[in-house]
């Protein structure tokens, strides 16, 4: 489980944060009660970025082009 600090007290203890994250926790960053932004090791950042990788590719694959297939010129682009 993610634990939920501050955007403040993150501000005021980051190195310790950084200490954390180091040893494998994972820190859910809020700001006026909203998260803000996630911090987490590296490990697990890598393996989401290759999971949303692979669903990303699976949805291209699949997707049905919407004009047809047409190619642009590049002319046609900056008109």
């Amino acid at each position: 489980m993610m634990a939920v600090i501050s955007a403040a007290e993150a501000n005021r203890s980051f190195s310790r944060l950084l200490r954390e994250v180091a040893a494998g926790r994972s820190f859910t960053v809020l700001s006026r009660g909203r998260a803000v932004a996630t911090i987490s090791p590296p490990q697990q950042a890598a393996a989401t970025y290759g999971a949303a990788r692979e669903r990303l590719l699976q949805r291209l694959i699949h997707q049905v082009p919407s004009d047809g297939g047409r190619a642009w010129k590049r002319d046609e682009l900056y008109d």
